[in-house]
């Protein structure tokens, strides 16, 4: 079921949503506030239970010569072995290099973990994108044949609204 409300906006509030949905492509504004409310409302739940599943995207750039700080950053990936599920690494030039890391856990364990990276001397631009999410425990087989090499146990993660 749909609700429909009436929103009055200052013209410069209002020229610039305009601007930020029609450069991201919304065909409406509807759409758009709808994405916007879905994000905060997302953020405004994860932010009063720290114990709430998530999913995050963590990205930094680092200057790999800078004293141990390449060894600093995978040391505390592996101590958070747990929280980190992949790592994407990339060279920008011959000093600097941007990773992009796939988090899951509780949120606050993984707001944690990226705001201690992010603060690291030498990490530069880090910012942390979160997700709340349900983690389910499910079985049933995903082969063509019905069978399944972990006899159908597994995870589904399922995004808040």
């Amino acid at each position: 079921m749909t609700e429909r409300f009436t929103v009055s906006l200052d013209r410069e509030l209002a020229e610039a949503f305009e601007r930020y949905r029609q450069r991201l492509g919304y065909g409406s504004r509807s759409e758009a506030i709808r994405d916007l409310l879905r994000g905060f409302l997302a953020r405004q739940r994860a932010d009063e239970d720290p114990d709430v599943g998530c999913v995050g995207i963590l990205t930094y750039i680092y200057d790999h010569h800078q004293r141990d700080l390449a060894g600093q950053l995978t040391d505390a990936q592996h101590d958070h072995h747990d929280l980190s599920v992949a790592t994407l690494h990339v060279h920008l030039d011959h000093d600097h290099c941007l990773e992009t890391s796939v988090l899951r856990g509780p949120l606050g364990r993984v707001r944690k973990f990226s705001d201690q990276f992010i603060a690291r001397r030498g990490v530069r631009h880090g910012d942390l994108h979160l997700v709340p999410v349900t983690v389910a425990q499910d079985q049933h087989p995903h082969d063509d044949q019905g069978r399944d090499a972990s006899g159908g146990r597994h995870e589904h993660i399922t995004p808040h609204d």
